[in-house]
């Protein structure tokens, strides 16, 4: 199954703003990539990257051949678009004309912490539409069965995924999992990378002196 990936340059993760530079946002957004298409390649799936034209510093940029190496993959495709996500996401599917047999699936760059279990668990659930939301709304992963099916990741998506898929009589089948549903956005999440977390973007966090801290009973990150 062709699985995309959304990877943006623009601003990367700037909500880790408070505790990484914009340089060390790039290196640990590349990271979490790494680990994602390590996890899709492992679960049988076949990545394309849908990322956004070249940043103005070259810092910033995507470096496939680095992500791919450290993640131990064959280059994937890269498809280059300037557009928002939904737009985007939304041009790839009517491109491709997802069907039963040859469905599209849609996984965030930022789920540090999904497993090749999970992401097969998504991929090979039934449903027109497989989505695995993310907490507070948002919709993490898909898998899109039925063509006439299209994205909309402004707001409380998953919402906006369900009535979507209502409207064209879809089947829709959610996926309850901790590792899909565990972006990285805010500083607290990174506690769910140093928790949870075996490969890149762990090993990155770890490398930049952070780790677990307990303060009034709850664990959170510290960086030394």
């Amino acid at each position: 199954m062709e699985v995309l990936v959304p990877f943006s340059t623009d601003r990367p993760k700037s909500r880790l703003s408070s505790v990484l530079s914009r340089a060390e946002r790039t290196a640990f957004a590349r990271a979490m990539c790494t680990d994602v298409l390590a996890a899709v390649r492992a679960a049988g799936g076949e990545p394309t990257l849908l990322t956004t034209p070249p940043a103005e510093s070259p810092a910033d940029d995507l470096d496939v051949d680095a992500i791919t190496a450290a993640a131990g993959i064959a280059t994937p495709p890269v498809i280059v678009d300037d557009r928002a996500l939904s737009a985007a996401v939304n041009a790839q599917l009517v491109d491709r004309r997802p069907t039963p047999d040859e469905p599209v699936a849609v996984v965030m760059a930022d789920l540090a912490i999904a497993t090749s279990a999970a992401i097969e668990r998504l991929l090979t659930a039934d449903g027109d539409v497989v989505i695995a939301p993310g907490r507070g709304g948002g919709t993490n992963a898909l898998v899109v069965r039925d063509p006439s099916f299209r994205v909309d990741y402004h707001g409380a998506s998953v919402r906006d995924h369900r009535r979507i898929a209502a409207a064209i009589d879809a089947d829709v089948r959610e996926i309850d999992s901790h590792r899909l549903a565990s972006d990285v956005d805010e500083p607290a999440d990174l506690t769910e990378v140093l928790l949870h977390g075996d490969g890149a973007a762990a090993a990155w966090l770890r490398e930049a002196g952070f780790r677990l801290g307990v303060t009034d009973g709850r664990v959170g990150v510290v960086r030394e």
